[in-house]
Parts: C-alpha cells; structure tokens; sequence
C-alpha cells in the first residue's frame, strides 16, 4: 500500500478503479419518475449536456450536490468534513516530520491555508447557488405530452434572482412547452411580457402565462389571469372567486412546509388542487405528509401538481408537470392556455403528470451530518461509459501535471505541491466580485419593486469577495514573491 500512494500512477490507477467498480456493482440508474405513483416514466429520458460530459468531475459532483433531497442543509454539512479532512491531513504529516523547525513551517503554513480552504468552500457554495451550470435535463419522446411550469418567479418577486427574458430562455434550455410567471403578490409586469410575446416580439415557444403567488393564509399560485387587479389586503374567499370567474384555476403551493389551516379549509374554499412536490427548498417531502395530501387529494378530487418554484437560483431543475394535450403545436396560444387551465379545474388527474429527475434513493432529514460521504458514493453510482471515460482523462492529466511540478520546492524546503491553493482564491474572490457588480447593476432596474434581495446578496458578495482577494493576494505576495523558488 505504501508503495502504492508514493506513485502517482499506482494511486491514480487505484482509484479509478474504485470507482469503475462503484459504477458497475452499485449501479443506480438516472431516470425520470412519476412522483405521485413513484414509478419510472419510460418516454421521459436524460439528455447531457456535452460540457458536463467533457468537465465531468468538476461539474458533475457539483450539479449532483445540486440535486440533493435536502440541498442547503447538506451543502453546509460538506464544511464539517472538509475541515476534518485537513486536521486529520495536518495531524498525519506533524506525525512524520521529525526536524521541530520544519514542522513549525508546516504547521504555520497549514494554519495561514485554513482561512484559503474556507473561502474555497465558500466559493462552491456560491456557484452551486448562483452560478447556472451545464445541467441534465429531460428528453420528451412523446407526442401528446407537454411539459408546462405552474410556479416560477422573476425579479419582480421580492425574492427573485432572474428576468423575464432570462426566466424565458431557462425554460426553453429545460425542455419545458409552456410556463406561468407566478411572482409574489403582483402580476402586472408579467401580464405585459405575455402581450409582448403574443404580439411577436419573442418567440411564442415556450409559451408564457401569466400567474401571480398570492401570499394569503397561505401561499397559493393563481393561474390564467386575463387582467391585471390587486391582491393586496384581500381575504382568500375573494381572491380565489375572482380568479375562478376569469376561468383561471387555484393550486396551494408547499402546504406541507406551515400548514397554517388545514386542507379541509381549502377545501371548502374553492381551490382545484395541492403541490405534491416543491423543488425550491427541500427536494424531497416527509413521506407521512405526502402521503396525507395525496390521499386528501384522491378522496377530494382534487388535482395534484408539482411545483418548481425557480427564482433565478438554487436548485437546478429537476421537476416538470406534464399535461395529456394531442394537437398542441397546431393549437393557437389561447387555446393552449385554456386546455391547460380546463385540465386543472376540471381536477383531471389522468391528463397531468408531475414527473421528477431521480438519482438516489429517498432518505429522510434526520441526520445529514454523513451526507457528505453518502453523496460521493452516490454520485459515482449513477456515472455512464462517458462519464467514466472523462474521469479517466482528467486523473491522467492530473497525474502528469503533478509529475511536472513535484520538483518546485521552496526555499525553506516544503513542497510545492501544498504552495497553489492559494491561486483559487483570486478566481473565487473574482467570481464573488462579478456576482455583486451584477446584482449591483440589477437594482436600478427593480427600482420601485418590493425586491431588496440584489441590495442585500451585492453587499455580501462584495464584502466576503474583497476579504478573500486580499487574503490570497497577501499569501501569494509571500509564498510565490517574497520567497524565491528553485528547480532542483
């Protein structure tokens, strides 16, 4: 084994066996799922991206995270470990280094790459929840299903992260035929995007419908609205009687995240129906609720939908509602929007199918703490020949470049090989810094909207990215500069 981990091929060789094996013996495969009946749909398949392919490694572990049942919480949880992984490293090389000052060295080195590591964590996390990635999405082989977005918001949510034109161009990049714009508590500038692509200034494809998220006893997504009115102040009874005399149609969005009033009270307002999945939040739901609704819905005749709720970050997309509508490119958009809306009034569950992307078993939010780990090994569970190949690749080149900078040594004699982490900070710091100068940008466009976010996420980008830029230009100073190095 020793002499394995001092060769780079060995090891390299090693591991990428690990993971053939992992691939091969443990395979899990990637597919769409209906999410009602939980079954695998087999005229919905994957299509991937040719960049995720190529970059494999790097994106492929970052859009898997992306994908998790519980994103944000487990994201967080991968800080833990990273940490633990770098004492457990300092710790086993303090352990070998005999001469008392090259350890001091090591471990002043060691302490002054902590605040590096963190920023680098950071900077996953930013791209994970910021940055859009080559994503996976779903391959439509049918001819009467068509993949339609009931909940969306723009940046005229108070928490929205997108344009509309931006939101548009997602859809149309996900697969999706059709998408309502669901922004909090207004609907005006949505209902002016949807005359401007129905007066041909866009393309009608996919088709844009408008909707508004009204922030009652609970949050409900009002579909097919025709004019625009204010929800502001309203009781539920009323919103979901005007909405219904225009023939447009209610669905309760994420009741299982407060369950302020019971379904029962829906009910009896009125509303066509309940999300059985939200992939804004928590991908997954507690199987006892989910269980509740569905069958609420079920004895109630009321329609079941799914709910992707896309703010222009977060999660990629990973859930698409699929409607039963033969003739739908000969149709005109109005016609178009109203069977969509007939489906949903009419509770016709047969003709809607609320289908997710499906790459790891469910688990429940108990403990995430061994997530990290789990994760990786479920990652490398669900790799295809191509994926395979590009890994193989990149260990190659890794090993050769490696092969090419072991013989940098500094002049106090560390190895070079721990002296680069310092050069991605700048590259996290910059990407920081883009990010804030964007939204910095945005907030003059927002002006007179209740979006505050782009104020709020430009400060914190622009503060942990000025912090990070100097901390890693002031090492780089000392380490690459100061300190000449030498090729022995």
């Amino acid at each position: 084994m020793k002499k394995i981990l001092k060769n780079p091929w060995l090891s390299a060789g090693l591991f990428m066996a690990i993971i053939l094996l992992i691939a091969t013996a443990f395979h899990y495969p990637v597919q769409i799922i209906d999410a009602i009946t939980r079954e695998p749909q087999a005229d919905f398949g994957i299509a991937f991206s040719i960049w995720r392919i190529i970059f494999e490694p790097v994106f492929g572990l970052l859009l898997y995270y992306n994908r998790a049942l519980y994103p944000l919480d487990e994201i967080l949880q991968l800080l833990p470990w990273i940490l633990i992984i770098f004492f457990a490293y300092t710790a086993w090389r303090g352990i070998l280094l005999k001469d008392k000052k090259e350890l001091r060295r090591f471990l002043l080195r060691q302490l002054v790459n902590l605040p590096l590591l963190i920023g680098l964590w950071f900077t996953i996390f930013i791209i994970l929840i910021f940055v859009p990635l080559p994503n996976n999405t779903i391959v439509n082989n049918t001819k009467d299903w068509v993949l339609v977005t009931t909940h969306s918001h723009t940046e005229w949510s108070h928490d929205g992260l997108i344009s509309q034109k931006r939101l548009w161009e997602w859809h149309k990049r996900n697969g999706f035929d059709a998408f309502f714009i669901t922004d909090h508590n207004n609907h005006d500038h949505t209902l002016d995007f949807k005359i401007a692509q129905r007066n041909g200034r866009f393309p009608m494809e996919p088709l844009v419908m408008c909707g508004e998220e009204f922030s009652g006893s609970n949050h409900m997504s009002l579909l097919g609205l025709q004019h625009k009115f204010s929800t502001r102040g309203l009781p539920d009874s009323t919103v979901i009687d005007t909405v219904h005399a225009g023939s447009g149609a209610v669905i309760v969005n994420h009741w299982f995240d407060d369950l302020n009033n019971t379904m029962e009270f829906y009910r009896d307002l009125g509303v066509d129906g309940f999300e059985i999945a939200n992939s804004a939040g928590n991908r997954a739901y507690n199987r006892r609720l989910y269980d509740k609704i569905k069958g609420f819905a079920q004895k109630n005749n009321l329609i079941l939908n799914g709910g992707l709720d896309f703010h222009g970050y977060g999660n990629v997309c990973s859930l698409w509602n699929a409607f039963y509508i033969p003739g739908w490119h000969e149709m005109n958009p109005e016609d178009k929007e109203s069977t969509i809306l007939n489906i949903i009034r009419s509770r016709d569950q047969g003709r809607l199918k609320v289908l997710m992307y499906n790459d790891r078993p469910y688990y429940e939010k108990k403990n995430l703490f061994f997530r990290p780990l789990i994760t990786f090994f479920g990652y490398f569970r669900t790799l295809h020949f191509h994926q395979l190949l590009s890994w193989a690749v990149w260990i190659v080149l890794l090993v050769m470049t490696k092969r090419r900078f072991s013989h940098v040594k500094t002049r106090q004699g560390i190895s070079g090989r721990s002296g680069f982490l310092p050069l991605f900070g700048p590259a996290g710091a910059l990407l920081m810094l883009g990010l804030g100068t964007f939204y910095h940008f945005k907030i003059a466009e927002v002006a007179g909207s209740d979006n505050d976010i782009y104020i709020e996420y430009s400060r914190v980008l622009f503060i942990a990215g000025s912090v990070y830029l100097l901390y890693s230009f002031t090492i780089i100073y000392f380490r690459f500069f100061r300190n000449r190095y030498s090729i022995d």
